[in-house]
């Protein structure tokens, strides 16, 4: 018989103690009626902001029509959402899941199928990067380059080797260990919001390219608009074989996809890979809005001048603060490094300013406002921060 005074639920969270019930733009509500700003946007999710209009109306017409459909059948909202981002990408084909962790897989699985079939190799192996994240499956965390992450899992999934990240004696060994595919995050968002250097990722694809390496570029945090383009390696000048992404893409329903191109994505035949749930209409419905929005508004030129009002407002507070150390990032994906705990501000913030942000790592707090935010908010925000931080 169940221990009834144990809570149901898994304590596999650290939650905050506040319940939330409602949320519209960048505010949300707990059960109490207290209003927040949330500038964590659910971990980089809600992009559009809480319960956008766009998704919303578009996903209540699907839910009177067809909620489930196994992938045995034709999905009309996931053929044109697979168009719609083979159409903004640089890739070819789609293949749909339910999370990051679940596209990384599919990345994983796609090298590795590559690896065998197209390369002859009886054993490949996938560079990643000190400090990167990759998700919480057995395959996804043994991908990650971060110890805490993988402590007490093993023995891990093997096939993964380690490099330091930014790191230009890195890509020598590159060339040395002969993988089959990178994994790469262009900002480190879990890592500490750190920004991969133009010519170290530009080197590294040109290396890629020249011993018949994939390159797959994680953009499950930096993904559907985050860094101020639809995509982060479009800042770049790169073009990245395969493309995981999640989380902005559904404005909070739960879909992952990667994006590949189609020698790659010719690996894969029926059988090799699948999903019961992955681009089910009711996801793949938001998912179109959601990208339709971001392709065919000014929603990102917005965005962009947006992120450089609040850039240069906490550029600003790095000088007139003593606690904030330093601002990094790219676009409305931003780390402060700060001179105490990460989380004693975060607590402070959410306790005595009602203002959600969240941690990425010991020292670092992580802002991420929706890219609908407006001039306003941020100036809520700045106000917010500058009692915060002294």
């Amino acid at each position: 018989m169940s221990n009834q005074s144990v809570n149901p639920v898994m304590h596999t969270y650290g939650r905050f103690p506040i319940t939330l019930v409602e949320g519209k733009g960048s505010y949300v509500w707990d059960d109490e009626g207290e209003k927040y700003l949330d500038y964590s946007s659910g971990i980089a999710t809600c992009n559009l902001g809480h319960v956008p209009e766009v998704v919303e109306k578009a996903v209540q017409e699907q839910l009177s029509k067809l909620w489930h459909c196994s992938n045995l059948y034709h999905i009309p909202t996931q053929e044109r959402l697979a168009e719609a981002l083979t159409k903004n990408s640089c890739g070819d084909q789609v293949f749909f899941c339910n999370s990051g962790a679940e596209a990384n897989e599919a990345a994983i699985k796609i090298a590795k199928k590559y690896g065998h079939d197209v390369l002859g190799q009886e054993a490949p192996t996938i560079i990643t990067f000190n400090n990167s994240f990759h998700g919480r499956t057995m395959a996804t965390l043994s991908a990650t380059g971060q110890k805490k992450i993988q402590d007490g899992f093993a023995p891990l999934t093997p096939g993964f080797d380690y490099l330091p990240f930014n790191d230009y004696q890195a890509l020598e060994k590159l060339k040395e260990k002969k993988p089959v595919a990178v994994l790469l995050e262009l900002v480190q968002g879990e890592g500490g919001v750190i920004p991969a250097d133009l010519t170290w990722v530009k080197q590294l694809e040109a290396i890629c390219k020249e011993h018949d390496i994939l390159l797959m570029i994680d953009e499950i945090q930096t993904g559907i608009g985050r860094t101020g383009k639809l995509f982060a390696y479009q800042h770049y000048g790169i073009e990245p074989d395969v493309i995981s992404i999640a989380k902005g893409l559904g404005s909070g329903f739960p879909i992952g996809a990667i994006i590949a191109k189609e020698y790659v994505a010719n690996v894969f035949s029926p059988g090799t890979h699948g999903s019961t749930f992955g681009g089910n209409p009711i996801v793949t419905t938001a998912g179109l809005a959601t990208i339709n929005h971001l392709t065919q508004t000014n929603v990102l030129e917005e965005a962009n001048e947006i992120a450089e009002y609040l850039w240069a407002k906490l550029e600003q507070l790095v000088s007139d603060k003593q606690e904030i150390k330093s601002v990094r990032g790219k676009g409305l994906l931003i780390g402060l490094e700060t001179e105490g705990k990460a989380i004693d501000y975060v607590n402070k913030a959410r306790e005595e300013h009602q203002l959600l942000i969240i941690v990425a790592g010991p020292q670092i707090v992580r802002i991420l406002p929706p890219l609908t935010t407006t001039k306003e908010e941020v100036d809520e925000f700045i106000g917010k921060i500058n009692k915060i931080f002294q």
